[in-house]
């Protein structure tokens, strides 16, 4: 057997379509919150693959999974069902306010379908034009041509004109401004219950009772993004529970696979006939193997056990960032819920937050960011304290830099 090609971070440069710029060291192995790059040096994971990681790394409840389900079936095609796949829609719905799930491979894919159900539902009304969308300044729902338009950020779909038409964006938090658009013509509302890349800012529970009661006036789908928020980042399994809001469609990936690629968009028994054989559909989305994983991740995850330590863990990160704070001064604000935290700068740290991961990276810990300001933590939901502790104290060192 031939050895693996030679690969250096440098190699990007080279091959790849630019769209990312990654970090100078390359991961190769991952344990629990911990990674080791090419040089075998050790970094603390408070990054999580963007909220993704949620059992960490190479987790054996995961990995079990995969690798019983590998030797298997893998793929059938849509043309077939599968015995995984029927198990994990049951997880989801007997879990959830949904009767009805469909499977895709991302969450920009689950908040296609959801928008795309939701223009079908308003076809289906009989209302003229009942095909208007209102979503939120700031939102992030994906980067597809439909998703990307439905972002409240320009900077991501401004050079893909023309762009798809009938949405409107309003401040987020602003009932009044949302009152002034929302009315017959309009087919859906999607918001995130915590808006993630857009800086880790909570909606609060009295503006999505006013989106869920002008859903209803008008005969609107309200669509909850829970790509980020879901699967037990807040300490509930999906954030709606914590909000007494229930949505019409939620959207749900990232951490559905512990790392796993799989999506799903989850309805009721009211909308979900609406697409009806042929009207959608996914070559991927619900193969036995990623839905044997998720299966098994999700299983594991909706405990009290898991979800109350989320809720421990929050607090426990909370009081290590404050105190933190209390020394260094760089923080306007901290933010979020569970381990899904958001760390505001102070205006003369302004635009650094980019700076302070790359530090952070420098020091041994993968952080993220949320826009130019906030740096943003999404670790493993069952991260060991000592590795917060250990993270912490690395990030400390880093804004030791900032501060110089």
């Amino acid at each position: 057997m031939e050895q693996p090609i030679s690969v250096t971070r440098s190699n990007f440069n080279d091959w790849m379509v630019p769209v990312f710029a990654p970090a100078n060291f390359i991961p190769v192995r991952g344990e629990g919150s911990r990674i080791w790059d090419q040089e075998n040096k050790e970094y603390i994971d408070f990054a999580g693959g963007i909220a993704v990681n949620a059992l960490g790394h190479a987790h054996p409840v995961a990995v079990n999974a995969l690798t019983e389900q590998a030797t298997k079936i893998w793929h059938v095609g849509n043309g077939y069902t599968n015995e995984p796949v029927l198990r994990l829609a049951k997880q989801l719905t007997e879990n959830t306010f949904a009767d009805k799930v469909f499977f895709c491979n991302s969450g920009a894919e689950a908040n296609e379908a959801a928008l795309k159900l939701a223009r079908k539902v308003g076809l289906d009304s009989g209302v003229a034009g009942k095909s208007g969308i209102v979503a939120f300044n700031n939102a992030f729902h994906g980067r597809t041509l439909f998703t990307v338009s439905a972002g409240g950020q320009p900077k991501y779909s401004q050079d893909f004109a023309p762009l798809p038409n009938g949405i409107n964006h309003v401040a987020f938090n602003d009932l009044e401004a949302a009152k002034a658009v929302i009315n017959e013509q309009t087919c859906a509302v999607i918001v995130e219950p915590i808006q993630g890349e857009g800086g880790v800012i909570p909606a609060d529970i009295e503006f999505l009772k006013g989106l869920r009661a002008l859903c209803d006036e008008f005969g609107a789908l309200l669509i909850f993004d829970e790509v980020q928020t879901g699967v037990g980042r807040t300490g509930a399994l999906y954030a709606y529970m914590n909000s007494g809001v229930i949505p019409d469609v939620l959207t749900t990936a990232k951490a559905l696979g512990g790392g796993f690629p799989v999506g799903a968009m989850l309805t009721t028994d009211k909308f979900a006939p609406h697409f009806s054989v042929g009207t959608h559909g996914t070559t991927y989305g619900g193969n036995p193997l990623a839905s044997a994983v998720a299966g098994a991740v999700f299983e594991f995850i909706n405990t009290p056990e898991v979800l109350e330590g989320v809720k421990h863990r929050h607090q426990y990160f909370l009081d290590a960032l404050n105190k933190l704070n209390a020394e260094h001064q760089i923080f306007e604000e901290i933010r979020g819920q569970g381990l899904l935290i958001g760390c505001e700068l102070k205006a003369e740290y302004a635009g650094k937050a980019k700076d302070i991961t790359t530090w952070a990276g420098e020091e041994g810990l993968l952080a993220l960011i949320a826009g130019p300001n906030v740096v943003r933590f999404t670790p493993s939901l069952i991260i060991p304290e000592q590795d917060i502790d250990e993270g912490i104290a690395r990030l400390k060192r880093a804004l030791a830099k900032l501060a110089k």
